[in-house]
């Protein structure tokens, strides 16, 4: 089995951004953290990063058979993309939305999430927590639908 981990815009720079909303982790550091959970958990991890609202859209819309969800940091896609919200939206399996930081008690125009509308659930404000969350919750949703044996 394999989860999607799809970062958005200006994630790869995370280790520079605001420390006092977003630590001092990486991006490398997460997912070399949900590689190794999903060690532990049986499945595999893949991560992409794109800081193309068109790449990430494309990558989301060839999720394939081997893909039983996916977890989505859209970055400040969350808050404009509509063509985004459509993807997910069209997704053929579950779609988890996290965020670092808790966006609802953010900027005024942070708080409003057209990605959160079509995601199956959100995870915000508990840091990397958030997507090891979203992983475990993944593949329990898998695990109790009988498709994963073990």
């Amino acid at each position: 089995m394999k989860v999607l981990v799809l970062n958005g815009p200006n994630l790869d720079i995370l280790h520079r951004r605001d420390p006092a909303i977003y630590g001092r982790v990486s991006l490398a550091d997460i997912e070399r953290s949900l590689a190794e959970l999903g060690l532990t958990l049986g499945v595999t991890v893949e991560c992409v990063q794109s800081n193309h609202e068109g790449a990430l859209i494309d990558r989301l819309n060839r999720v394939d058979d081997d893909v039983a969800g996916v977890i989505l940091n859209p970055g400040g896609y969350t808050h404009t993309s509509v063509a985004l919200m459509d993807s997910v939206e069209a997704a053929t399996v579950p779609v988890i939305e996290v965020h670092l930081s808790n966006i609802e008690a953010r900027e005024e125009f942070r708080r409003v999430s057209l990605v959160g509308r079509a995601a199956s659930g959100r995870i915000m404000g508990l840091g990397v927590q958030g997507y090891h969350l979203a992983l475990r919750a993944l593949v329990h949703d898998v695990e109790k639908r009988g498709q994963v044996s073990g």
